[in-house]
């Protein structure tokens, strides 16, 4: 049971059971797999982009363990969540209680924005069953401030039979700013629907593509009488019926560059403007994207993915590749890095690719294997001539990495003591050590003790060995007066205070507090959620304390 309190700010907040409890999330190093890495097998284009991110494991510690390198490097970050409507998918255990959902969403969303550029958006789609809960987590992890649009997405264009009260044909899609002030204007390169427009080609201005008529006199602005003079046509005088919308010295420049057209019906004259594709720096037209995304539904999405995947193995309700290319190209440049930690079937890596921007997936679900990967081999390949492939012009290249996360840093022996878990190499254990201590992993070839370093003097050495005075000792006259030295290691015979230059830790003593070591699923499955019961008093319902 979820409800809207005050606090002692005066500032509304959203309140659940269960709120207070946050995980301690352990920063997992990532682990390539380079079996299921996969790029193409030569160049296709000079902007083939390859460090593309397949990540399989828990979105929640895929997220922790990405902070280090892509915080505030994140432009567009889009989300299709479990909606929690109670039915069971095939590839979701999508019924889950508001509150655990809350709590959820609330732990991800956090994690998220910490990923964003100050002039990134995050877009969340969304059904009625959570759509004003969602909104509202929204609010307060976002910032009502910074809240630009609820898009309602048509899904569908018939259906309903089944439907008791409402023939239900939308969804939604919650889009919000990390900092809206800093959030430039929203365009979208012109569809098909205005290309068509631009038939007419100008042998003079190649380079502008093709242009449209439009009409040079207006009724719809205010009445300017600067703008209502008269345009000379093989020695006649043409007035507008109210005004012109350029000035008289704009329309004389456009005339000398052969930018205008005259066209004589029955008598009547009138002047029309040459509109070009592209503007005189070569930058096409765009256009607003618009509250109401209509033109791409759930039926193209199911045909996509047949046509991928085979009716067998098809994806259940998948998103259309042309809803992802509407919500990506809205907000992104070419280049731009994209991120969907609840992947799916990879609609969203797969667009992104198509129109040349990076992007990171994370997918726990072993369709990551059974349907990202083939679909993006497809992709590079050039072989998906599905979805948004034609449109774009999409002819294959490029790559992608597939990770997964590491296993947790700290096991426990058969005593239940906590120890360095078996499977830690030295190189994977100075890595997970440096992200622990918020040093950048760079290994020196020639220097061993400089695993890191978190400034140009500051530097970070990890090891299993049990370290002397002598050791130790050693690792200060190197280290020198100017810089300083972490030290960690399994043991050590020496009082630390005699080396001003080194900070010496016992591992994993000194990282055992530090997070949940262990815990690999923190994901929406139902068999994976905490118990939080209510406690006495704390939620009434109908006059009654709730049992």
């Amino acid at each position: 049971m979820d409800i809207l309190t005050t606090t002692n700010r005066q500032r509304l907040e959203l309140t659940w059971i269960g709120k207070e409890n946050r995980p301690r999330l352990e920063p997992r190093i990532l682990l390539e797999d380079p079996e299921k890495s996969y790029h193409a097998k030569h160049r296709v284009t000079g902007r083939d982009l390859f460090d593309n991110r397949l990540i399989f494991g828990d979105n929640l510690l895929a997220l922790k363990a990405l902070e280090q390198e892509f915080t505030g490097k994140i432009k567009c970050i889009y989300i299709d969540p479990p909606y929690n409507t109670g039915s069971a998918f095939e590839h979701y255990d999508d019924s889950v209680e508001h509150s655990l959902w809350l709590s959820l969403m609330r732990d991800r969303l956090e994690a998220l924005r910490r990923l964003m550029t100050q002039d990134g958006l995050i877009l969340c789609s969304i059904d009625s069953t959570e759509l004003f809960h969602a909104g509202l987590l929204f609010d307060e992890v976002l910032g009502r401030e910074n809240r630009v649009e609820l898009f309602t997405w048509k899904k569908s264009y018939g259906g309903g039979a089944k439907s008791r009260y409402v023939v239900n044909q939308s969804e939604f899609i919650l889009c919000y700013a990390k900092d809206i002030e800093k959030l430039p204007p929203l365009f979208l390169p012109p569809d098909e629907k205005v290309l068509k427009y631009y038939k007419f080609k100008d042998e003079h201005y190649q380079a502008r593509g093709p242009y449209r008529l439009q009409p040079l006199a207006t009724t719809s602005m205010d009445e300017r009488p600067n703008l209502r003079y008269p345009i000379e046509y093989k020695g006649r005088e043409i007035w507008p019926e109210k005004q012109w919308q350029w000035s008289e010295e704009r329309v004389k420049k456009a005339s000398a560059a052969n930018g205008l057209v005259f066209t004589e019906r029955k008598g009547k004259v009138t002047v029309s403007y040459k509109q070009y594709l592209r503007d005189q720096e070569g930058e096409e037209r765009q256009t607003k994207p618009t509250s109401i995304i209509d033109g791409f539904y759930t039926q193209h999405g199911t045909y996509e993915s047949v046509a991928l995947f085979g009716l067998e193995n098809k994806f259940q309700f998948p998103k259309p590749e042309g809803l992802l290319r509407y919500v990506v190209e809205m907000v992104t440049s070419p280049g731009d890095w994209v991120l969907d930690s609840f992947a799916g079937s990879g609609t969203t890596g797969a667009v992104a690719h198509k129109i040349g921007r990076q992007w990171i997936m994370v997918e726990l679900g072993e369709h990551c294997n059974t349907h990202i990967i083939p679909r993006l081999k497809k992709v590079i390949d050039g072989e998906d001539p599905g979805g948004v492939t034609e449109v774009v012009g999409w002819k294959g290249g490029g790559g992608f990495r597939y990770y997964r996360l590491a296993p947790s840093l700290l096991e426990k022996d058969k005593w239940g003591n906590w120890v360095i878990n078996k499977e830690y190499n030295a190189a994977m254990l100075a890595e997970a050590v440096c992200k622990l201590e918020g040093f950048q992993y760079v290994p020196s070839d020639t220097v061993y003790w400089q695993h890191g370093h978190s400034t140009e003097r500051d530097f970070i050495y990890v090891t299993t060995a049990h370290l002397s005075h002598d050791q130790l000792q050693q690792l200060s006259d190197e280290v020198g007066p100017d810089r300083t030295l972490l030290v960690l290691c399994t043991a050590f015979r020496a009082k630390p205070d005699r080396y001003p230059n080194l900070t010496v830790k016992k591992i994993p003593k000194a990282v055992l507090s530090r997070c949940e070591w262990g815990k690999d699923d923190y994901s929406l499955r139902v068999e994976n959620l905490p118990k939080a019961p209510p406690k006495p008093g704390q939620l009434k319902m109908f006059g009654e304390e709730a049992k």
